[in-house]
């Protein structure tokens, strides 16, 4: 096992990662940006108001997103499981 194959396994990681983490990210991101806008129009500040929506919001998009990120991980980890063999040997 080399180093070069060390770090393409590492980045193919992170990169998977990064994937399965977007729609969750994403969608807090534009909740929170929202509800933040409406608090500071408002000059309501409840933290519970941020946060419900924002729960709310992930549960969706791990509803909707889920089945993709699922199988993107199975995906990978059956490329790496099935990689065992060149990488050690």
């Amino acid at each position: 096992m080399t180093s070069q194959t060390v770090l393409s396994l590492t980045q193919q990681a992170l990169w998977i990662t990064m994937l399965v983490s977007a729609p969750l990210l994403v969608a807090a991101l534009v909740v929170g940006l929202v509800v933040a806008v409406l608090q500071a129009a408002t000059q309501i500040n409840e933290m519970t108001l941020s946060f419900i929506p924002k729960l709310v919001a992930m549960f969706a998009a791990l509803v909707v997103a889920g089945p993709w990120m699922l199988t993107t991980l199975v995906e990978f980890t059956q490329r790496l499981f099935g990689s065992i063999p060149q990488v050690v040997g």
